[in-house]
């Protein structure tokens, strides 16, 4: 029976061993079937590879085709000045005799990790300097891959014995984890370049680790090679777009036998709930909030590879049941280091926002979900924003959604650390991974703001300042498209075509699941009405000098979170008291300088409930400045304020450095004392804040 699915092709499913008794209603024991399972499924995803490896709904561009403006253009200048453009020269563990230079300094992930944010800016920006500066390591990378086609820092065996890591010996190489993040990087350098080097250069490694893998599996230095190894499977699988080698999806079948079987836990669902239950040291890796922000494309990869609609089922329910038990205002789930709940006053680390921002990025490459495009705009311009300073030099490590001061101490992490310094704003406060990964959130974002389509066409899913330079239609017809628009502040979003020769093609355009009723204007009229939640396809001949418009009317509304609490929404931006803030420079003698962040007027509120009920009408927007090419996200530069009616809590204290939301009756009321005198509070996006309340109680 399992030799006549194969041959008729039809993929059967590892995800769980009750769908495969069902599939054959075949009366054996469960070991049996596990056993048939794990057999034959690599087999049955590789067999008929080019037959079963489903294209991409959306062709990711490179990052040099996309030229950011206005104010994203900015907020990546100021990344290039900033540790992004020299975290080699200021940061002493990637400085100082780096191993991926040929040193004995860092080795493992964290000049990978940096590299992975500055490789898309250098070209981005176009940066001469920071270009020369990433090929330093791209350079000793490729031209220092061993004979086998081992690749990275010199390992302590080699050092001491002269020799080269080989298939027969592979037990002498290091960790596999760090490997797939430079991966990651020199594919981002191939789009950009096309540096003939590199196709060889990848084919050569994973013919190495197809047979490694053999004696040394991903998981054998570290759990986070195990973790991750999606990361890994993700560029094996994008070489075989270019190389059609199936041996290529041979490796990525056996590295997911090999890693976290997140596929399986999202579909299975016992694993959110457990992650939600369990805060002890029990396959605590499993519920590492970064782990689980690059273990979301899991599988979505596999569907790539297997074309097996139950691994898009496996990601629309895992991300659901995550953000359903553990998610936060800001578009971004509880991640201190640990899921953590839903609770308003957990942590989010800053690797895990942009793990789970790439994560997206790749979902929505594979699959066209406008779920994940929806979750990607909200995660970017409301999480990423307020958790790194204005130069873009310090980071929080964990940053809490109702965040009522920033300072040293222990909150309600599930990783405190005995120095306490979680939560500041500093260089190298916390564990340093997020001051190098940090850099792939606004350029990974910027890089993905544009696809194109396999009908040779184009499209804007995510919106900012930017232009493109593509080709498209049957001719490939050079198009120069311009998008000006002060989005996410602003509703309006134009798209300016430039071209010395007609085309036609399709042009497509996201319409967000926020925004009931697009209004799409051609060269001034009336083309059409879209309904959310929907990516719209415009086919058409395209001249130069046309003109669309895309208005996007942005509601007031307000939705409910974690113990009863209420956030205030409109459009894309989740908004949050705005507290003029106290800023304490200190240093720490081990972690170095940091700040500290003090609200400087009182933050407990609870919203109205009569104003609740009538959001629309009772909460009142104004645009108080333009949205400048200098823009930066912060109180002084917020272009836009809300207006809305609350009384005070009295009750409503800092414990331990913690804003513990108060305790509220089914109905969603706070039945304490509250102060009769109504305040007009001011809300601003919770991006421009540092110090705020995002969660609010509701009082009569």
């Amino acid at each position: 029976m399992i030799l006549f699915y194969l041959s008729t092709r039809i993929q059967f499913s590892y995800l769980s061993t009750a769908y495969f008794s069902k599939f054959f209603t075949l009366k054996l024991p469960v070991l049996v079937i596990s056993f048939f399972v794990s057999s034959f499924f690599a087999s049955a995803q590789t067999y008929s590879a080019r037959d079963a490896f489903k294209a991409n709904k959306f062709i990711e561009l490179p990052a040099n085709a996309v030229k950011p403006k206005g104010w994203l253009l900015h907020q990546l200048q100021i990344m290039l000045d900033g540790t992004t453009g020299h975290l080699d020269e200021v940061y002493a563990k990637v400085k100082n005799d780096n191993g991926w230079l040929g040193g004995s300094g860092d080795g493992w992930e964290e000049t990978p990790y940096w590299l992975d944010g500055a490789v898309p800016l250098a070209y981005l920006l176009d940066d001469k300097n920071l270009q020369s500066k990433i090929l330093q390591y791209i350079n000793w990378t490729i031209d220092h891959q061993r004979p086998s086609g081992y690749f990275g820092p010199i390992t302590k065996w080699e050092k001491l014995t002269g020799k080269t890591v080989t298939n027969d010996n592979c037990f002498q190489g290091e960790d596999w984890w760090p490997k797939m993040v430079m991966l990651k990087v020199i594919q981002q350098y191939y789009l950009a370049t096309k540096d003939a080097r590199v196709v060889p250069f990848m084919s050569k490694f994973f013919k190495y680790q197809l047979h490694a893998l053999k004696q040394c599996p991903i998981g054998k230095w570290t759990e986070w090679a195990q973790a991750r190894g999606a990361d890994n499977m993700l560029v094996a699988q994008w070489l075989f777009t270019i190389t059609k080698d199936p041996a290529l999806l041979q490796l990525s079948a056996l590295i997911q036998t090999q890693s976290f079987a997140w596929s399986k836990w999202f579909l299975g669902r016992d694993w959110a709930i457990n992650a939600a239950t369990l805060q002890n040291s029990d396959a605590w890796m499993t519920r590492h909030g970064v782990n689980v922000g690059m273990g979301l494309k899991d599988p979505v990869v596999n569907y790539q590879r297997t074309a097996n609609p139950q691994y898009l089922d496996a990601m629309q329910t895992g991300f659901k049941d995550l953000m359903t038990l553990h998610g936060l205002p800001f578009g971004m789930f509880s991640a201190d280091e640990d899921l953590h709940g839903n609770n308003p006053v957990q942590g989010t680390e800053l690797c895990a926002t942009v793990e789970a921002m790439f994560s997206l990025e790749t979902a929505i490459a594979i699959t066209g979900n406008v779920s994940y495009m929806d979750a990607l705009e909200r995660m970017t311009f409301n999480a990423l924003p307020s958790q790194t300073t204005d130069d873009y030099n310090n980071k929080q490590y964990f940053q809490v959604a109702n965040q009522v001061n920033i300072k040293k101490g222990v909150f309600n992490f599930s990783l405190p650390f005995q120095r306490e310094m979680n939560n500041v704003l500093g260089m190298r406060s916390g564990y340093t991974c997020c001051l190098a990964n940090m850099h792939q959130g606004w350029t990974k974002f910027a890089t993905h703001l544009w696809y194109k389509t396999p009908g040779n066409g184009v499209a804007a899913l995510q919106f900012s300042p930017s232009e493109i330079n593509v080709t498209v239609g049957k001719k490939n017809t050079p198009f120069t498209i311009t998008e000006s628009t002060e989005y996410p502040f602003g509703n309006l979003v134009q798209f300016q075509f430039s071209s010395n020769s007609n085309a036609a093609f399709p042009f497509q355009v996201r319409i967000p699941s926020w925004c009931k009723n697009a209004v799409i204007l051609l060269n001034g009229n009336l083309l059409q009405h879209s309904k959310s939640g929907q990516v719209i396809t415009i086919d058409r001949v395209w001249s130069n000098g046309d003109r669309l418009s895309v208005q996007f009317p942005m509601e007031i509304t307000t939705s409910n979170w974690g113990n009863n609490s209420r956030t205030i929404e409109r459009g894309p931006l989740v908004y949050a008291l705005k507290l003029e803030e106290r800023w304490e420079k200190a240093t720490d003698e081990v972690e170095g300088d940091y700040y500290s962040v003090y609200p400087m007027a009182d933050w407990n509120y609870g919203l109205t409930d009569s104003m609740i009920k009538h959001s629309r009408t009772a909460i009142s927007f104004k645009q108080v400045k333009p949205v400048g090419e200098n823009f930066v996200w912060n109180l002084a530069n917020s272009p836009i304020e809300l207006k809305a009616l609350a009384k005070k809590v009295p009750g409503w204290k800092i414990v331990d450095d913690v804003a513990h939301l108060p305790i509220t009756a089914r109905d969603g009321l706070y039945m304490g004392k509250v102060d009769p005198e109504i305040h007009e509070i001011t809300l601003v996006p919770i991006g421009c804040t540092k110090v705020r309340i995002v969660s609010f109680p509701v009082v009569r």
